[in-house]
């Protein structure tokens, strides 16, 4: 069992140590001892899989132990903050967060806490979803069609390519050569051949 603090940090080195101080307080009152800090140098809106934290939950396992200054070094939305909550708890991780004094770490408070979010997380996913369906009725009543274009459509991916297709069609060439020949998928070769080339 390992224990492991994150902290997303910008340029400023005081909220770095303010972030530490925080965490190195609360880890003792709830004596955790022989943390290894993480850091992230990067902005709370890039997804938290692709971030230092990603990598970090990805090695962790039953009964390590993750911590974190506040929610909002997590991550900057809900359903991300929750996301990461998730995956921990999927994975037997204990989560503590300093500032807001919460504990996931099996307990039967941690439990409750867990279906609330769980259910936060539905609400918000509800939220994201009606809010979709209203911009685009709202769209749609403004005279905005909705939707891929109907009809063939007036530029082509290998319009550039023209003259080269037609110089492999020329010499007999198949299209599953000539799509290696132009790197493209043969099955986008042949509908710009039936579309542009084909009498």
């Amino acid at each position: 069992m390992a224990n492991f603090a994150y902290v997303r940090v910008s340029s400023d080195s005081q909220d770095v140590a303010n972030q530490k101080h925080g965490i190195y307080e609360y880890a003792n009152r709830f004596g955790i001892a022989s943390i290894s800090f993480v850091e992230d140098v990067v902005t709370g809106k890039k997804k938290w899989r692709e971030r230092r934290l990603g990598h970090l939950i990805d090695g962790l396992g039953q009964g390590d132990k993750l911590i974190f200054a506040e929610i909002s070094r997590i991550a900057r939305s809900t359903l991300q903050v929750l996301e990461v909550l998730e995956e921990c708890m999927s994975k037997g991780v204990d989560v503590y967060i300093a500032k807001q004094n919460m504990q996931l770490d099996g307990s039967m408070q941690s439990k409750i806490t867990a279906t609330v979010l769980g259910l936060a997380a539905e609400i918000e996913r509800e939220f994201i979803s009606m809010r979709t369906k209203e911009a685009l009725a709202a769209r749609k009543q403004e005279g905005v069609v909705l939707g891929r274009p109907v009809g063939p459509a007036n530029s082509l991916k290998l319009d550039g390519k023209k003259a080269e297709i037609e110089r492999y069609l020329a010499m007999n060439l198949s299209i599953r050569k000539i799509a290696k020949l132009i790197d493209s998928a043969p099955s986008t070769v042949s509908d710009y051949i039936k579309i542009r080339l084909s009498d």
